[in-house]
């Protein structure tokens, strides 16, 4: 199987072209050779119609292209043609897109009124008990017959309407007969896009697209790739755009650097046609990341051609750290090996953070680059490399985007029978004008981001980040973002939108004042159950609005409290925290954030 032409040259996937809406009216057109769209979602009561209609032109007037509006209930959905009605009045004729999650009967409603529905096939017509149970062949085969039923007058209005759908899975919310026949798994979230794309395709209706939605980027950039890898498997028929996302991301630098990780490096494989970055934010600041995200990937995607045709170093479909020997990298730190992927610093940065490191601090440098013995090599040459103790890196000032020349140094490595420790770089050339920070953050979380994601990698230098703290802050960022290294509590955090229970800004903000010194503790936030359960299943405790100004707290995937009032729940949920021995008591103010260094 294969997930792209090459892992080394960029091309962009071929696929057939969707049409949302009139192209000649305000209408958009996917896939095929079109640009990359970037969406985002609304995130008010879609009964509040002057709301609805607001958000959305604020989101069109910073660029936004495809505007989300959830519908749970057939009373939204019918209040969508409202919506539209009001926004086409007005001379916006962005196309709408319904969110339509466990009630088969709002989409038919939403159908009528807005350009694309978006399907989730863990909750459409389906169950998610988080039941245990066996299914024969044939209890199989009549689930399927009914979803069948469920689905197919949808499928049958979308196509009299000439409308589109989006056919789009959630790590967190597989139905329990898929979780039971392929378990917590990409393969069970592209068969169960599958699923539904065989009976659109029955009636033949193509006007759709994917996703492969989940909070871990690495997760996320396995489920695409086998999805891309299962469509060509089928035929070159399938060939059905897709939608790129890192769903929860949460807010600020971790929500970007996720997005930029998972969105990121997808794009530089030259995979994806409609892009959201989900941040726990006001909706037009995605659209800012989007743009942003989507100018850097012809400066790190390899447009050159080439010949390359290595065998890659990695397996696309299933997460593996490279093995490589453990080695020291000075009298105090190793790597390599089972050793933590570790930070290394420029002289420049080592002697500027380094006074005002403390002893507790967890976010240090490790190494100095300089006083490294470090083979720089040029994985476009021969590799001259005699041994599998020798640390090496990519050369400064080759002539290939950073990508593809430390996935090309990899390859050359294992042809050669190598397995050295590598030491990433974010860049192997410099701008003349240092880069704006939020640039830098996007470049080094895209290079670093999917190289980490391929299992490639023992230390990681940033250097595109001018600042010196803020880059050694940006490298444990990253490291953390990508599952490699945990120094600070983590937090997975969908966006508002509107089904959610609670103001997901303001509560998120009051979590991580009480919460933010638990080193390794992966706390979710979710702001209805759509997602909830499934998206928590690697967090130890959870937040979840359960109805208006009740919440519900779990452990895992597991409620434990029920019906909390709002007010009273975060210190349930510290209170739950101690329970299970997962507390520490916060030093004192000027100890309490070591993991920030400011120079």
């Amino acid at each position: 199987m294969r997930y792209c032409d090459s892992p080394y040259v960029f091309s962009r996937r071929k696929t057939r072209e969707v049409v949302i809406g009139d192209p000649r009216h305000g209408g958009v057109i996917i896939g095929g050779d079109h640009p990359v769209v970037a969406q985002s979602m609304i995130t008010c009561d879609t009964m509040d119609t002057t709301a609805s209609v607001q958000q959305t032109l604020d989101l069109v007037a910073v660029g936004c292209q495809l505007v989300r509006i959830t519908a749970p209930t057939v009373k939204d959905a019918a209040n969508l043609q409202v919506i539209v009605a009001e926004l086409r009045q007005r001379g916006c004729r962005v196309p709408i897109v319904a969110d339509i999650h466990f009630k088969p009967e709002a989409a038919m409603e939403a159908v009528k009124w807005v350009e694309v529905v978006r399907v989730n096939p863990g909750n459409y017509a389906d169950s998610k008990k988080f039941a245990i149970k066996e299914y024969t062949d044939e209890q199989y085969t009549a689930e399927l017959k009914r979803i069948e039923e469920k689905f197919t007058p949808l499928v049958l209005e979308a196509k009299h309407l000439q409308r589109a759908l989006r056919i789009g899975t959630n790590h967190g919310s597989l139905s329990d007969r898929i979780m039971n026949r392929f378990g917590d798994t990409p393969l069970g979230m592209v068969e169960s896009a599958l699923e539904f794309a065989r009976i659109a395709r029955q009636h033949d209706f193509h006007n759709f697209k994917f996703s492969m939605k989940s909070s871990n980027p690495k997760v996320m950039i396995e489920c695409y790739r086998l999805l891309v890898a299962r469509l060509e498997q089928e035929g070159p028929d399938w060939n059905y755009p897709i939608h790129l996302g890192v769903t929860e991301a949460g807010e600020g630098e971790d929500g970007r650097i996720k997005s930029a990780i998972g969105i990121g490096s997808l794009l530089c494989d030259g995979l994806g046609d409609t892009i959201r970055v989900s941040l726990t934010e006001d909706s037009p600041r995605e659209i800012e990341v989007c743009s942003d995200l989507l100018a850097q990937i012809p400066r790190l995607a390899n447009l050159q051609p080439s010949t390359f045709n290595l065998q890659p170093s990695f397996d696309p479909f299933q997460f593996e750290r490279r093995a490589t020997p453990e080695i020291e990298l000075n009298d105090q730190v190793k790597c390599g090996g089972e050793q933590l992927i570790r930070v290394v610093v420029t002289r420049g940065t080592w002697d500027k953070v380094i006074p005002k490191i403390r002893p507790k601090d967890d976010v240090k440098p490790e190494a100095v680059y300089e006083d490294l013995n470090v083979a720089e090599l040029d994985p476009a040459q021969e590799l001259a490399i005699n041994c599998d103790t020798q640390l090496v890196t990519v050369k400064d000032g080759v002539n290939l985007p950073a990508i593809t020349a430390f996935r090309l140094l990899a390859a050359k490595l294992k042809q050669h029978g190598r397995n050295n420790p590598i030491l990433l770089k974010d860049c192997l050339s410099f701008e003349p004008v240092p880069l704006e920070p939020k640039i830098a953050l996007l470049r080094a979380s895209i290079v670093v981001g999917a190289l980490l994601a391929d299992g490639i990698g023992d230390a990681i230098l940033v250097r595109s980040e001018a600042g010196a703290g803020q880059s050694l802050r940006l490298a444990y960022n990253l490291l953390q973002a990508a599952g490699c290294r945990s120094f600070k509590t983590d937090y997975v955090a969908c966006p508002s939108c509107g089904r959610t229970l609670f103001n997901l800004q303001t509560v998120t903000a009051r979590i991580k004042t009480r919460t933010e010194h638990l080193k390794g503790v992966k706390i979710a936030i979710m702001g209805c159950i759509v997602n909830g359960p499934g998206e928590m299943a690697d967090a130890d405790f959870g937040y979840v609005g359960g109805a208006p100004g009740k919440i519900n707290l779990y452990v895992g995937k597991t409620a434990i409290k029920f019906n909390i009032p709002e007010g009273d729940a975060v210190e349930r949920l510290v209170d739950l925290i101690k329970e299970h021995n997962k507390w520490v008591e916060p030093e004192l103010y000027e100890q309490k954030v070591h993991n920030q260094v400011q120079v």
